[in-house]
């Protein structure tokens, strides 16, 4: 095969829609280049690799693209296969191109059929970000997926199993929302063979073997249409019967456990008109002269789904079989065909620009606006593919607001997935829901067709830890996570404050600090400003005594330097003869004379539960129950004993879980309980969860493990409870 064989079907491809010499000759020096550059290589098929970028490009062609896509579809193995340079890309092709490439060679250079699990996450979350930076990697990703799909017979089975599942979860889903039916089915088709050989065999021998049954069906129903139609005066339209992909076969059968016979859809006509008015005339023509299937009738125009699709779906009843119809204009036909792709087609005498083509598909395709807000607000990556997986890939649920707009959502997804879907502030301040003019809870799973109304307060307490299990997208999750982490951060903020202040007055010091002090002192722990330097306080990782230290320029106590001078304890003084008593927390610790020493916040200990000591980075001795869970984590070398002091005065918190009926007065019971048994109650909250049992945390004061010990079974006798446990 000549070099000019090779190039022949990407040059009769373009000329079809580009006709300008500059724009055919960029395009042939692209080839030129690359045929050069693959010159000697081997697919796996034994035939010249060049063949490869040129089908990837006629693919690309077929949704007349830009000249610089076309490019890239021939160059976008050069970065990763030969030693081809970036900045000769960029000299020879432009930037545009340039990057393009390398935004696709990222892709390719983590692969699917050998990598690990955490490498394939890496992997799609770079694709995710560089088809928010640019759409047209995606679909030059697109098309290199499919030809890869249709040479897959020369790989071995493994690999083909991994490639075909990466394709049928990843790739069609992609496709899907891109809009483009024709590449995802036939993407979804080619997956489905390798992984489910038997099922795809038996269904593609079913349709064979019913095809000509079906071919009379549909001519019948086709003439019938055709005569109605020109009956009522319609000059201008076409009809054809429309042919379902084996997969979307498969999957009606598997999800809806019906036979191949049952599946109505088989015998299905697409009508084209000139106009929307036309559209709906043609369905009521249709309506009058057959009987419809209740239920079955769809307004795709008049509400679009999220990938732009726009047609009238109707299923109607003749001579006993079932027939599935679809109206639609010529426009909305070639949108359903090639998806978004359709709205930026190339056109000579206009140009098309990275922006213009950006701009269109954000306007189009809501979901890819939101797409690239999530990659310029998160800074986690592992969120942003979560986000694209879990909720923009499976959305399937599609709601409304009062206004009219739609909102696709995942199956599951209740208001207050939808409240965030609308804006962060939105869902922070929600108090509750209105669906469909009525009050429903924030729990309640969303249909399509719902039209969904949140009720906000600016007084609203904001997210608790009950709503990530009420919220199902990521979105929403990330989001609630992202409000209690601020707020346990304030939280903490307010504490180191606290104990820097108890630590300066303990020791008559008056300081005056800066966000620029901190910074200069403590910027290799990650310290930057006064705030750092309370949370880090707070969190128990720097101790007040350190941090005053440092400041002053006394000398800093480390971990190390605790765990020398427990090393270089006396074997007498280990067995008792010097002994610390820590009067603040009453608890005792052996060879150290004035160590900053306080109990876990983690797991609470109480006058009698059996402790451990904790040298911990910077901050000292931190004691912990025997029994965190923490402590299994912990380096062993850095545990020390430490034993309670006789101050039986002492007042330690703690915090308990009930799980109860939720039936009334049962928290008025429990808190009787608690307070007849001298419990001092610091805090309490109570919710209900899903099952609908009702959920108690309360914090205590206690004196010790017996006091708190008398308290649970004490509350344990109330009608109504089915556990009480301590919790961090």
């Amino acid at each position: 095969m000549t070099k000019a064989d090779i190039f022949r079907p990407l040059q009769n491809s373009i000329s079809t829609y580009l006709t300008r010499p500059e724009h055919l000759s960029f395009i042939q020096k692209a080839f030129d280049f690359a045929f050069e550059k693959h010159d000697g290589q081997l697919r796996k098929s034994g035939e010249p690799y060049i063949i490869h970028p040129v089908q990837v490009a006629c693919t690309l062609a077929e949704y007349q693209v830009d000249p610089s896509t076309i490019a890239s579809g021939l160059l976008h193995d050069l970065l990763e296969d030969t030693d081809t340079k970036y900045d000769e890309v960029k000299m020879l092709f432009g930037e545009e191109v340039a990057d393009i490439v390398e935004g696709l060679t990222k892709l390719h250079l983590l692969h699917y059929e050998g990598s690990k699990a955490s490498e394939q996450v890496k992997n799609h979350q770079k694709m995710v970000l560089a088809m928010a930076k640019d759409i047209r990697v995606i679909f030059v990703k697109l098309s290199d997926r499919l030809n890869n799909m249709r040479t897959l017979s020369h790989l071995d089975s493994e690999r083909q199993i991994r490639i075909s599942r990466e394709t049928l979860d990843i790739f069609a889903p992609i496709a899907h929302r891109l809009g483009m039916y024709r590449l995802k089915a036939e993407l979804e088709d080619l997956a489905f063979k390798y992984l489910y050989p038997e099922e795809y065999s038996e269904i593609a021998r079913q349709i064979k073997d019913k095809k000509g049954n079906r071919e009379v069906d549909v001519k019948l129903m086709q003439k019938e249409l055709e005569g109605l139609l020109k009956l009522e005066g319609f000059q201008l339209f076409s009809i054809s019967g429309r042919i379902k992909n084996i997969y979307s076969v498969y999957r009606k059968m598997h999800i809806k456990d019906l036979e191949f016979e049952e599946i109505n859809d088989l015998l299905a006509l697409r009508i084209i008109v000139e106009t929307i008015s036309d559209c709906y005339r043609a369905i009521g023509i249709v309506h009058s002269k057959f009987v419809p299937v209740p239920g079955r009738f769809k307004d795709y125009i008049a509400m679009p789904k999220p990938n732009m699709y726009q047609s009238l779906h109707t299923t109607v009843v003749y001579h006993g079989k079932i027939y599935e119809i679809q109206i639609r204009t010529n426009q909305m036909d070639e949108i359903a065909e090639k998806g978004v792709a359709a709205h930026w087609a190339y056109k000579e005498n206009q140009g098309q620009s990275r922006k213009n083509i950006e701009d269109i598909v954000s306007s189009k395709l809501r979901w890819y606006s939101e797409l690239i807000k999530y990659t310029e607000e998160s800074n986690s990556d592992e969120e942003i593919l979560n986000i694209f997986t879990d909720d923009i890939l499976n959305a399937n649920v599609y709601v409304f607001t009062p206004n009219g707009d739609i909102i696709d959502l995942t199956a599951g997804a209740t208001p207050l997935d939808f409240a965030f879907r609308i804006h962060t502030r939105v869902g922070e301040k929600t108090v509750g829901s209105i669906v469909n003019g009525k009050i429903v809870p924030l729990d309640y799973t969303l249909k399509t067709g719902d039209v969904i109304e949140i009720k906000t307060s600016q007084n609203a307490v904001g997210p608790n830890d009950n709503w990530l299990k009420i919220a199902k997208t990521s979105n929403a999750r990330s989001k609630i996570k992202n409000f209690l982490n601020r707020q346990r951060r304030d939280y903490l903020i307010q504490r180191g404050r606290e104990d820097l202040d108890k630590e300066l007055q303990s020791r008559r010091i008056t300081l005056t600090l800066t966000d620029k002090q901190c910074k200069d002192l403590f910027e290799p722990k990650g310290i930057r400003s006064i705030e750092d330097l309370y949370y880090e306080i707070g969190k128990n990782v720097l101790s007040p005594i350190t941090a005053i230290n440092t400041i002053t320029g006394k000398d800093v106590v480390t971990e190390d330097m605790l765990i020398d001078q427990i090393n270089k304890i006396p074997d007498a003084k280990r067995q008792g003869k010097l002994r610390t008593l820590h009067s603040d927390i009453n608890v005792v610790v052996e060879g150290l004379t004035n160590p900053s020493v306080k109990l876990a916040n983690c797991c609470t200990p109480v006058l009698g539960d059996d402790i451990v000591g904790f040298i911990t980075k910077g901050t000292g001795i931190v004691v912990h129950r025997r029994i965190c869970k923490n402590v299994e984590t912990f380096d062993s070398e850095r545990l020390i004993d430490v034993f309670w002091g006789h101050n039986t005065q002492k007042k330690y918190e703690t915090q308990i879980k009930i799980t109860v009926i939720n039936r009334d007065n049962v928290l008025a019971d429990i808190i009787n309980a608690t307070t007849s048994s001298k419990g001092k109650i610091n805090q309490v909250s109570a919710q209900v969860n899903r099952s609908k049992e009702g959920i108690i945390k309360m914090k205590l004061e206690v004196g010790s493990v017996i006091e708190l010990e008398h308290i649970l079974t004490n509350i344990a006798k109330i009608k109504g409870i089915f556990s009480i446990e301590r919790v961090a």
